[in-house]
């Protein structure tokens, strides 16, 4: 009732802000800037719309039809073995307890039986994962475990060990693995709820699920991540009804074992680069999940959405201050999701489906769409009227507050910090996207803090960082100035100039 009577007093503190607005708000100079404004919002607002649709649909009447079929199909056919891959590398006691507990209970109660594969790198995680096995399960565990040790270099060799040492087991048919973040605790019915889905499309390459969060930090880190998981339980139910989501997240996905299996999924997990006009070669460091995703992708494979299983991440924030945070890590996910963006979208609406490839594109358009309301606000502010600002600052709480009731449609409640928390991320996440769009050779490791070493010359590293900025400020200069044209703001750059000048002396001072 508390909650209740909150988004009252809000939604009436509105109304009264929108009726004190003075007429000078509403400046009919404004009306082009207001104009363009408008058109990008509803082309945004109806993209958004349309994934809010889709993403009903698919978890009401989409989706519990598949599941019908899957557990029909589980009970008559049976389950094929369920392989684990849990990577973790410098990651605390605690968390490691947790993480081992959830996916012995998961590979215990797996119908088939199971096999877990750790691919660590130091001696004491190892002693950690056995004791565990050890007191839960004693000298018998119901499941096969399998440690890999390999050297400290990288995520992408840790899984490329593992998927190794999995298919030295010869999996086969309907056989599953699931790969686990050091991070994520599992359900215990994991295996019994999803490995159940590859029955019924011989052409599911993987799946991933929803997630929730247990976040060490601030109270405003909690929200962040509220916030973002429920956002993504709507866009990837909405991917989830095309049969092909936009990334396989690394905190939990399941693969069909031949396919996690092949050579050519190995080498290209672990191997993966890009090849820029300007950067050159560029390695995969991190993105190990993009690189798995596209794979699939190009070879065809359909990649489903499970929103009724739940993982839980523990996420610990990599600094104690909340921007500086959110720059780390946006940074990484926004460099991963760019670095594979444009192979994705030269495969071609008829390779990977007209949604599918549509929105790959949008990613792209967005960074820039959504930096167009706050570019025009405050040139408006500056060339109008400064009332400009607070018209565009009411208009920016009441979309928000709109946006963030759809979440109610995939979560219990709602917090009123959503709002300075979605425009947050639209801005500061657009602008991130922009800076790292030219800079994707930057990549590094949040919680490890692992980078690749630079072996650039001098004059190549002085190329790429200064080409980088030059080509950074011309985009975002065109970007301005083509507002600028398209509102008609460049006529308010000076007053009106009447037209007879006054006559110059030609007296000589």
């Amino acid at each position: 009732m508390v909650g209740v009577l909150k988004h009252i007093v809000f939604v009436l503190l509105l109304a009264l802000c929108a009726a004190l607005l003075p007429q000078q708000a509403f400046d009919e100079k404004a009306r082009d800037a207001a104009l363009v404004v408008g058109v990008i919002g509803l082309w945004r607002w109806s993209w958004g719309l349309l994934h809010l649709l889709r993403s009903v649909w698919f978890r009401l009447v989409r989706f519990p039809a598949m599941r019908r079929a899957a557990e029909a199909a589980s009970k008559s056919q049976g389950l094929g073995h369920a392989y684990f891959l849990i990577t973790s590398f410098r990651i605390d006691a605690p968390t490691t307890t947790k993480v081992y507990r959830g996916a012995f209970v998961a590979a215990a109660n797996a119908p088939a039986g199971a096999t877990i594969v750790c691919s660590i790198v130091e001696i004491g995680d190892e002693r950690l994962i056995r004791r565990l096995a050890e007191v839960m399960f004693g000298d018998t565990p119901p499941f096969r475990l399998e440690i890999v040790r390999i050297p400290g270099t990288g995520k992408r060799d840790a899984l490329a060990a593992g998927f190794h040492a999995i298919a030295a087991l010869n999996p086969s048919g309907d056989d599953t693995v699931s790969v686990i973040d050091g991070d994520s605790i599992v359900p215990p019915d994991l295996v019994e709820r999803c490995a159940c889905m590859f029955l019924t499309n011989p052409n599911l390459g993987a799946l991933t699920t929803d997630e929730v969060c247990t976040v060490e930090g601030a109270e405003i880190f909690k929200q962040w991540y509220s916030m973002r998981f429920a956002q993504r339980q709507i866009l990837m139910s909405s991917h989830g009804l095309a049969g092909r989501v936009l990334t396989l997240t690394g905190r939990m996905s399941m693969f069909r074992a031949r396919l996690a299996c092949d050579p050519g999924f190995i080498d290209h997990v672990q191997n993966d680069y890009i090849d820029h006009w300007r950067l050159g070669r560029i390695r995969m460091l991190t993105g190990d999940d993009k690189s798995s995703w596209f794979w699939l992708l190009k070879n065809g494979y359909n990649m489903y959405y499970v929103p009724d299983v739940q993982v839980e991440t523990i996420e610990q924030p990599p600094s104690p201050s909340f921007i500086g945070s959110a720059y780390v890590l946006m940074t990484r996910w926004f460099g991963n999701m760019l670095r594979t963006n444009a192979r994705a979208l030269n495969l071609g609406p008829m390779k990977i489906g007209a949604f599918t490839w549509w929105s790959v594109l949008d990613q792209r358009m967005s960074m820039w769409t959504s930096l167009s309301g706050v570019t025009l606000a405050l040139l408006g502010t500056m060339m109008i009227t400064p009332w400009t600002a607070a018209f565009y600052i009411l208009w920016v709480i009441v979309s928000r507050y709109i946006l963030a009731l759809t979440f109610l449609t995939v979560r219990p409640s709602i917090n009123l910090v959503y709002i300075p928390l979605l425009y947050f991320n639209q801005i500061f996440g657009s602008a991130v996207k922009v800076m790292i769009f030219f800079r994707l050779d930057r990549q590094k490791w949040t919680r490890q803090k692992t980078a690749f070493k630079r072996t650039d010359s001098r004059m190549d590293a002085a190329f790429k960082l200064w080409s980088s900025r030059l080509v950074n400020t011309v985009a975002v200069l065109v970007f301005v100035s083509v507002l600028v044209f398209l509102a008609n703001l460049g006529s308010y750059f000076t007053d009106e100039v009447p037209e007879r000048l006054p006559k110059i002396t030609n007296r000589v001072f």
